[in-house]
């Protein structure tokens, strides 16, 4: 009973096994990103910004189909453009950066809609919104896989210099050059995952596996590096009890994983050291610090 719920489904079927093998990748790579985007309170930028990729995807859609390469290509352009955008406006005028990003992403959100329905069925709408993870083909588990690669070296490389920028930018700012280099590389991070995340769970939905583990871990640890540690750990068993809920109970398998994302942020919320019912438990008087 216990193989055949949690084993036969990707030891029987190829397209779970490469659904498993992409998803865990994206977690892997999407969720240390979640952490530097939750410590630095950009969480909604990151939903903004998986809004924004949806024009060029759409455009490669548009002149390609359903083909991975253009409309990755597309993701990208659209996402630096709308990154840059709105950090000009917010530089160059009174508005600031969270309304101007929220303008940016609602007009391309409402273009690649336009986009894709010109030429597209709701099915192709729905694919491009909502991601067919059960669909990844080997192409699209190379670029996940190369974009896990390229975030986890970059993390490496540029560790202390994330961590300072989200604890003091102005002071790493101050002290080294790295500053500037360092947010530009990080936004670089953020559109190259959402892109990525995009092939398998949509523009709508990428975000989702990005900042929910993240969000869960910060209930937990304090330290980044540990909170990236259980972040991805959350993403992976999000992953797969997510893809096992799909297969038994016949749901999207997008939705589902995130579904099962949100239900450990409800647990971490609820029983996590710095959750609501720790300071309930007999013996706690008080939040730990």
């Amino acid at each position: 009973m216990m193989l055949d719920l949690f084993v036969a489904p990707f030891t029987e079927f190829a397209f779970m096994q490469r659904a498993l093998a992409g998803a865990l990748l994206l977690s892997l790579s999407a969720c240390p990103v979640g952490v530097f985007l939750m410590l630095r309170r950009m969480s909604l930028a990151g939903d903004a910004m998986s809004h924004a990729i949806l024009p060029g995807a759409a455009a490669g859609f548009l002149i390609y189909g359903l083909e991975i390469v253009p409309m990755t290509i597309g993701g990208l352009i659209a996402g630096a453009l709308v990154a840059t955008g709105a950090g000009a406006v917010a530089r160059l005028t009174v508005q600031k950066e969270d309304a101007s990003m929220a303008a940016f992403y609602l007009v391309s959100l409402s273009i690649g809609v336009v986009m894709v329905s010109l030429r597209g069925s709701s099915v192709d709408l729905m694919h491009v919104l909502f991601g067919t993870v059960l669909a990844l083909n080997d192409a699209a588990l190379i670029l996940i896989g190369i974009v896990t690669a390229v975030t986890l070296i970059s993390v490496a490389l540029y560790w202390r210099a994330l961590v300072a920028e989200c604890l003091d930018p102005l002071f790493l700012r101050s002290v080294s050059k790295l500053g500037g280099v360092v947010h530009f590389l990080f936004l670089g991070l953020v559109v190259l995952n959402l892109v990525a995340g995009f092939q398998a769970l949509g523009t709508l939905l990428s975000v989702g596996l990005m900042i929910l583990p993240a969000a869960s871990a910060r209930f937990w640890v304090n330290n980044v590096f540990a909170m990236c540690l259980l972040a991805v750990g959350t993403g992976f068993a999000a992953s797969l009890s997510g893809l096992l809920l799909s297969y038994h109970a016949s749901l999207p398998s997008g939705p589902a994983i995130i579904l099962s994302a949100g239900a450990a942020y409800l647990l971490s919320l609820l029983a996590g050291p710095r959750g609501l019912l720790r300071p309930l438990l007999p013996g706690r008087n008080h939040r730990t610090a």
